[in-house]
């Protein structure tokens, strides 16, 4: 690949927030050295936890946001302080996927 193209995707990765430093870095060194090389030689990372916002949390459970908040009250999903926000919470994704387990058993 060629150095420009690399300057190009770096300025790209740069530019989007939602892109962590660490991420982007990892990204970089997989293009310069080749995905079968990486693959190969060391496995990648797990990424951090995902944190899902109410709303999307009630799309996925199927119901409405103020059933997400009672489920939040009664301890059976923890609220997570989104990062970057001040009154903002979310609930971790793996959370919501052992419910949506739960509940299709």
């Amino acid at each position: 690949m060629l150095p420009t193209t690399i300057d190009l995707l770096k300025a790209g990765l740069k530019a989007d927030p939602t892109v962590s430093p660490s991420d982007r870095i990892r990204l970089l060194a997989m293009l310069r050295v080749g995905l079968d090389t990486q693959a190969k030689t060391a496995p990648l990372p797990d990424a951090a936890p995902r944190v899902i916002r109410r709303k999307e949390a009630a799309r996925r459970l199927a119901c409405c946001v103020r059933v997400i908040d009672r489920l939040a009250q009664e301890g059976k999903l923890k609220r997570v302080r989104l990062p970057g926000r001040v009154r903002a919470a979310g609930f971790l994704e793996s959370e919501i996927n052992q419910l949506i387990a739960a509940n299709g058993q």
